[in-house]
């Protein structure tokens, strides 16, 4: 899995979720993960139950994996790993001092939501997004959110990318780990 850290801003839209976006947007090849730091105002909502919400956030840590390793992709194995990527991000945050809770693919500090997520499938890949509010700023009035600079204000750029990078080589890490126990498994 290949793992890319964008340096320059990029408005997350929802176009990003659709399918092979790393390789017709940046030329990567393959199952990957990739970062970066920008904005949210997401116009194409794959989610019935949020279609008339707005999504929008003025900085955002986004991470987008695609994972081709499944044919037929599966929306449920998606879902799966969305899990498993939430809950690594829920791991680092809590080794650099942020307590944050989970309920479903949401991560919240008290009673205020800290991320955004969402898997999907299609024909050929799986996709997911996860996004980390670095700050409240530009995020819909009539939801409780906040970012991680509001809940630790002396974060700067580099420990954010190093957040990314972190939870990133974990998740490769642990999709690995499944992949080496299935390949040592006896079927009976």
């Amino acid at each position: 899995m290949i793992y890319e850290h964008l340096e320059d801003p990029l408005l997350y839209d929802g176009s990003q979720i659709e399918p092979a976006w790393a390789l017709s947007e940046l030329g990567i090849k393959g199952s990957s993960i990739i970062t970066w730091i920008g904005p949210m105002d997401v116009k194409n909502i794959v989610d019935y139950e949020d279609v008339e919400l707005e999504i929008r956030s003025e900085e955002v840590l986004h991470f987008i994996v695609e994972h081709f390793d499944e044919q037929p992709s599966s929306l449920r194995l998606a879902y799966h790993r969305q899990r498993i990527l939430v809950m690594l991000l829920m791991e680092e945050l809590m080794r650099i001092g942020v307590r944050t809770r989970r309920e479903g693919d949401d991560l919240y500090i008290g009673s205020s939501k800290l991320t955004v997520s969402i898997a999907t499938a299609s024909v050929s890949s799986m996709k997911i997004h996860l996004g980390i509010n670095i700050h409240e700023r530009g995020t819909p009035e009539d939801v409780d959110t906040i970012g991680l600079m509001d809940e630790k204000p002396k974060l700067s750029d580099d420990d954010i990318k190093a957040i990314a990078e972190n939870v990133a080589m974990a998740y490769i890490h642990e999709i690995d780990s499944i992949e080496e126990d299935i390949a040592k498994t006896r079927i009976f």
